[in-house]
């Protein structure tokens, strides 16, 4: 078919149009916003460079625990201790030395997942949490239910996916130890250590722009807390942090705090368009 051809044909309509702009280069050129994107059971969204990504995932997730590490605290390492690894151990403040081929963690790319722990309308009903246990305790250490635990956040997530359920994302783990990241925030007594697994925060994903258009791979999650509302981005990027470079401003203004973990998802990441 002539180019001519194609080009009258994207123009038949308004969805073949959206469907044209999808499905063009990788570096695509036309802005589009997230409603206009399908994902399949295995992708989520994404944002690098202030383009919109798509994430298609492959395979499970992972949580690395060398053989020294004691991430369940028993005073025992895991190398001799098998009840450590009964269980999925994945901690935000904690990361291993290593992703799941062997390689050290330095190398690895990142995947910035922003977490959105702030809430907008101060909310003091533990019944908008995940669970009313997790929003008592979230209002007793933040003062109220940050959108990143509500069963139906105030702000757009790219986590879950659309009709999923709470504190769920595709090929992600369920729940995470927030133990080392509320101890050094000082939520928590730093001491007996013990676990305190919380349900998958609701949450965006964000990587470098060296890191847009990249096949399968693992990739380290550094979790951000973002505590300041006009810095979440928008769900057509208009605005909020939509590149790391942005997101370095928003630690610079003390609103975003960066934790690397032991967690790793296994994704490829491909643009599919400009953001507004």
């Amino acid at each position: 078919m002539k180019a001519s051809n194609v080009v009258l044909a994207c123009a038949a309509s308004a969805l073949l149009l959206a469907q044209c702009a999808i499905s063009s280069a990788d570096n695509a050129s036309v802005a589009l916003d997230a409603g206009d994107v399908h994902l399949a059971p295995n992708q989520t969204l994404g944002f690098g460079a202030n383009e919109l990504l798509r994430f298609t995932y492959t395979e499970n997730f992972d949580c690395v625990d060398q053989p020294t590490d004691d991430r369940n605290y028993n005073g025992t390492p895991a190398e001799s201790d098998p009840t450590e690894l009964e269980q999925d151990i994945c901690q935000d403040g904690i990361p291993s030395t290593i992703d799941p081929t062997g390689a050290p963690v330095a190398q690895t790319d990142k995947l910035y997942v922003l977490v959105p722990m702030f809430s907008l309308n101060d909310d003091q009903n533990p019944d908008d949490a995940f669970t009313p246990a997790l929003g008592r305790t979230l209002i007793s250490l933040f003062g109220a239910v940050p959108e990143a635990f509500k069963t139906n956040p105030l702000v757009p997530v790219q986590c879950p996916n659309p009709g999923s359920p709470p504190g769920s994302c595709t090929m992600h783990g369920d729940k995470i130890d927030l133990f080392p990241l509320l101890a050094a925030l000082g939520k928590v007594p730093a001491t007996p250590k013990q676990n305190i697994f919380v349900p998958l925060p609701d949450h965006d994903h964000l990587v470098k722009r060296n890191a847009i258009n990249t096949p399968p791979e693992w990739w380290q999650i550094i979790t951000v807390l973002v505590t300041e509302p006009s810095y979440w981005p928008t769900a057509n990027g208009a605005s909020g942090i939509t590149s790391f470079a942005k997101l370095k401003q928003a630690e610079s203004d003390g609103v975003a705090i960066q934790t690397p973990t032991n967690y790793f998802l296994f994704f490829s990441s491909k643009p599919i368009g400009r953001l507004h």
